[in-house]
């Protein structure tokens, strides 16, 4: 098996065609070619260092969310011991106060489904007992006749 690659960055007659058709259909692909040949054996190490940063940055966004959500939304302590109390106290006060909003916003919106359900029941009875009414009476029903000849008694 042929461990080697076509393209690599190094002065193969691959590479070096593929770096004059590249300039010769769009200079930036000539140029990008020439590019990967003299520093492509640099690519990998490029690659791997550039993981790690955005691996790096992202860590220390996520230790941040961790340590925001302990204290009441990032607020850190000012050395005030009373004052630092009171603040924990109001938050907590707060959060209390949003928790018991929520509930009651998701028991009206319960109550909106029901009043909902209620008026669909209803208005679906009263074309149940229209139609009931209208079938009994002889009555076409959608403008279609009773009886008498269809197009399927051909």
């Amino acid at each position: 098996m042929n461990t080697t690659a076509l393209i690599r960055p190094a002065w193969t007659p691959a590479t070096i065609a593929l770096m004059v058709i590249g300039f010769m259909v769009f200079w930036p692909l000539g140029l990008a070619m020439l590019a990967y040949i003299i520093w492509g054996d640099r690519l990998d190490g490029f690659k791997r260092d550039v993981n790690q940063a955005t691996d790096g940055f992202f860590a220390s966004c996520k230790g941040r969310g961790r340590q925001a959500r302990g204290r009441h939304r990032g607020f850190g302590r000012t050395g005030n011991v009373a004052f630092d109390d009171w603040r924990d106290a109001e938050m907590t006060r707060i959060e209390e106060e949003r928790r018991k909003l929520d509930e009651m916003r998701e028991e009206f919106d319960g109550y909106l489904r029901e009043l909902r359900r209620a008026k669909d029941q209803e208005e679906f009875d009263r074309f149940m007992s229209e139609r009931k009414r209208q079938r009994d009476a002889g009555e076409p029903t959608n403008g279609a006749p009773k009886s008498g000849p269809t197009l399927l008694d051909d």
